[in-house]
């Protein structure tokens, strides 16, 4: 069975050297496992192998110091320990022995080359593939969108299971089972160890993309729990967007995705009070907005857009929202009926109830709560929201703008019931509160 062992080391007390060695896991992880999955043609023994030259490193580099490669030594220690492996399991024997003939093979080409004190580590071409391919693999399809999202944060962001853990409330135990489950689908599944071709690599795009915003997303707004943010989740899915415009720098989407994740992750600081209770978006300081995260997606977006030729997907329609506030100085300046504007192209080529609802906010805000209340009502029996506490929470604000203030409470205390997150079930009954003190006046 693959380890469920910690995918960051624990940091020791040892002059920096824990420090600097978890540092140096965090970027060669990801490379290091896509090479030995090419390799291999096994995500649970490629792990498996990169842990144990992990645990070398943490052994020796006390010592004998941090060596000058750093991810060469561990991919050669990497390749020894998978030789040993093979070894001594033989299983399937012949693919067993030509396996450990291409791994003592490399080694020896590499102890050969000139003035090499370490062996190199593969092309940037080699390893932008096999962190590519890499991805495709931890967001395949075959697997569920939460197994997705723990696989990916596990082998490319290098975060170990009881912090998935922790950043989905769900016990360790859990979270090391579905990752078991998730690379023996895999394994169940024969999921090609390939990068797919031009028509299956657009397919499979959406896959990734849709991982890396659930990421996203889950620290954004966090589901359940004591924190309304989680923002390391943000940064790691930000980090591995960038890594995926990177690698795949045509693509529009994935441009547009970025932009959407950098202009939403500028907002962080600002939406929650010092007492970690919500700011709603109008009520937020934009003087604590990251401008250097705005420029950075307000650049992804034009860069989307010249790709897209003029046919912007889901995530870019996304980002021109998000881009609309970001552009605005103040909250009374936003440029809502633009923003209507980009929810009708959304719901045209991505049409769901919740751009619907969030399209039924905007027009209250273009063109009155009256207007904003009659988009919004076909909604109340919409069964995909039935449970969805945003839907109740919208309703109520536009009846407190109404002066309905006896509906607007209900409203609020339905959204209060719904929702798992103890910081918005305390706002949204501050708002039932505020509601009902309306109504006795």
């Amino acid at each position: 069975m693959p380890s469920t062992s910690p995918s960051r080391p624990r940091t020791p007390h040892d002059d920096g050297i824990g420090a600097r060695v978890a540092a140096i896991w965090r970027i060669e992880a990801p490379k290091l496992i896509g090479a030995l999955v090419r390799m291999l043609r096994d995500v649970g023994l490629a792990e498996d192998l990169a842990q144990d030259a992990l645990v070398a490193a943490l052994e020796r580099w006390p010592s004998s110091g941090v060596p000058d490669n750093p991810g060469a030594w561990l991919m050669t220690t990497a390749k020894h320990r998978a030789i040993d492996r093979l070894r001594r399991e033989r299983l399937h024997h012949e693919q067993a022995a030509a396996l450990t003939l291409a791994l003592e093979t490399q080694l020896q080409d590499a102890q050969r080359a000139p003035d090499a004190g370490e062996p190199a580590l593969p092309t940037a071409d080699t390893m932008d593939d096999d962190l590519l391919r890499l991805m495709f693999i931890a967001c395949h399809p075959v697997l569920t969108p939460e197994a997705r999202a723990a696989l990916t944060l596990r082998l490319l962001g290098g975060l170990s299971t009881d912090e998935i853990a922790r950043a989905f409330l769900v016990p360790e135990a859990t979270m090391a089972q579905r990752i078991v489950r998730a690379k023996r689908t895999l394994g169940e599944a024969r999921v090609a160890f390939e990068l797919p071709d031009a028509a299956g690599l657009a397919a499979r795009l959406d896959s990734v993309l849709a991982v890396l915003y659930l990421i996203f997303n889950e620290g954004y707004a966090a589901t359940a729990g004591d924190d309304a943010l989680r923002p390391a989740l943000c940064d790691e899915a930000l980090r591995l967007g960038r890594i995926l415009a990177a690698l795949a720098p045509r693509a529009a989407e994935v441009h547009g995705l970025v932009a959407l994740m950098e202009l939403q992750a500028s907002r962080l600081r600002a939406r929650t009070a010092p007492d970690g209770a919500p700011i709603l978006l109008m009520d937020q300081d934009r003087r604590r907005w990251d401008r250097l995260l705005i420029g950075r997606g307000l650049a992804a977006l034009a860069m989307a857009d010249s790709l897209a030729g003029g046919q912007p997907g889901p995530y870019a329609l996304q980002a021109a929202i998000a881009a609309c506030h970001a552009r605005a100085p103040e909250a009374d300046r936003t440029d809502w009926a633009r923003i209507v504007q980009h929810y009708d192209a959304l719901l045209a080529s991505a049409p769901s109830p919740v751009v619907a609802l969030n399209r039924a906010v905007a027009v209250s805000m273009a063109h009155g709560p009256a207007a904003g209340l009659a988009a919004l009502t076909p909604l109340l029996a919409e069964p995909a929201l039935a449970g969805y506490p945003w839907l109740a929470s919208a309703h109520g604000d536009l009846l407190s703008r109404l002066g309905r203030h006896h509906e607007a409470q209900a409203a609020f205390e339905q959204a209060a019931m719904l929702t798992r997150n103890r910081r918005e079930q305390a706002f949204l009954r501050q708002r039932a509160q505020a509601s009902a003190a309306a109504a006795s006046r």
